[in-house]
């Protein structure tokens, strides 16, 4: 079974993740299949604290994907947040 998971990266007391596809029986920071993204719980000023890349959530879920469960908590704080930006569709010049 294939899972999207976070794998954990960075320094002691300073945590980074990935959002990865990966198989179940994988080491949690071991193999992945593909990288969907990052989770930064400790951004402070101009740096991001979440990142998806949505159409391969999409793509990975139809094939039967499972989610964690902090892993769906993040997708649904992404999407408030995709809802809360402001759409610019038109480019001013």
């Amino acid at each position: 079974m294939v899972t999207i998971r976070l794998a954990r990266s960075g320094a002691k007391k300073r945590p980074f993740y990935h959002v990865v596809v990966a198989d179940k029986r994988a080491k949690r920071d071991g193999r992945h299949i593909e990288r969907l993204g990052y989770f930064n719980p400790l951004a402070e000023g101009g740096d991001a604290r979440l990142r998806l890349e949505m159409d391969r959530v999409e793509f990975w879920l139809g094939r039967g994907a499972q989610m964690t469960d902090r892993v769906k908590s993040l997708l649904r704080e992404w999407r408030k947040m995709q809802a809360a930006e402001p759409k610019s569709d038109v480019q001013e010049k």
